[in-house]
């Protein structure tokens, strides 16, 4: 059964926003503050980058709100001011990115301000914006999330979350029918999904941890993976980029939501989480790590697969 969810306070936190967002700007607490704003399209939004105190009031949070905004602090980005401390708008999965790129030293803890958002759930598209959002049109991701409060963040809205309903487990329910599967049929499923692929690199473009200015699948003296989208190229290009991200991926899903091809890519990414939890009892979260698990040795680590 279709169940609401509660989302009344998401008006309290866009005033909050724009408060917060106001008085950083205007004490020079930061140079810039980039959040969520409107667009013409009802219930549509995107991301806006602003520098003027009073442009505060375009900003907002809504269930439309998809976007993990922390891509546009990776040194690829050339829009966002790169003097001045910069605020930004982060959900608790977007904060986890953060994190990540301070352990990773793309980031520094004291050039960004995080104004952080109590999420109860944004939606899983927004072909059609104006959906409400409920227990069938919350995003697959929001269904099993545990870090619904941004915790560590410079501020955090006073605004307590509302319970959520029960609701399916999208992922994991789906990679319990995987694993259930021999190899052979696993591998089945994987082709099929690869072969939809075009090589738009739209994954890549919105990961916050695809954060290289060149991708070493872009070069070719020598070429690392087949540029054309072919079954082959396809393959080398999705396996090298969730072996990349294992350990690394906070499960955003925003490669999964911007692919034109549907393909299910933060299915293999959280695939990839619950391996690094099994073998390595590493996930991410709001710690900040100088070394992840696939970078990092320690002498206790399982190596029944050495042979």
């Amino acid at each position: 059964m279709t169940q609401p969810i509660d989302i009344s306070g998401y008006t309290r936190i866009t005033e909050s926003i724009r408060t917060e967002a106001k008085r950083i700007l205007s004490d020079g607490t930061v140079s810039a503050v980039i959040g969520y704003t409107h667009v013409r399209r009802k219930g549509s939004t995107q991301p806006i980058l602003i520098t003027n105190p009073d442009d505060s009031e375009k900003l907002f949070f809504s269930e439309g709100c998809l976007n993990n905004l922390v891509v546009y602090l990776t040194k690829s980005k050339k829009d966002v001011p790169k003097t001045g401390k910069i605020g930004i708008v982060v959900k608790g999965c977007d904060l986890k990115a953060v994190v990540g790129l301070l352990g990773e030293s793309q980031l520094k803890r004291e050039d960004i301000y995080l104004i952080g958002v109590p999420c109860n759930g944004v939606l899983g598209s927004l072909i059609n914006p104006a959906t409400e959002l409920n227990t069938k049109t919350i995003a697959a991701k929001c269904r099993e999330c545990t870090d619904r409060m941004p915790v560590g963040a410079d501020f955090v809205p006073p605004v307590e979350l509302a319970a959520m309903p029960q609701m399916e487990a999208t992922y994991s329910d789906k990679i319990a029918k995987l694993e259930a599967m021999t190899p052979s049929e696993r591998w089945e499923f994987w082709k099929e999904q690869f072969s939809k692929c075009i090589k738009c690199y739209a994954c890549r473009q919105v990961c916050a941890f695809c954060y290289c200015e060149q991708c070493v699948c872009d070069r070719n003296r020598p070429q690392m993976v087949e540029q054309s989208p072919r079954p082959s190229g396809n393959f080398s290009w999705h396996l090298v980029r969730a072996i990349h991200l294992a350990g690394r991926c906070v499960g955003c899903a925003e490669c999964e939501r911007v692919c034109p091809m549907d393909i299910p890519l933060n299915l293999l990414n959280r695939k990839m989480a619950m391996e690094m939890k099994e073998l390595f009892n590493s996930e991410a979260g709001f710690e900040v790590r100088e070394k992840g698990p696939l970078n990092s040795y320690d002498e206790h680590d399982d190596e029944s697969f050495i042979r």
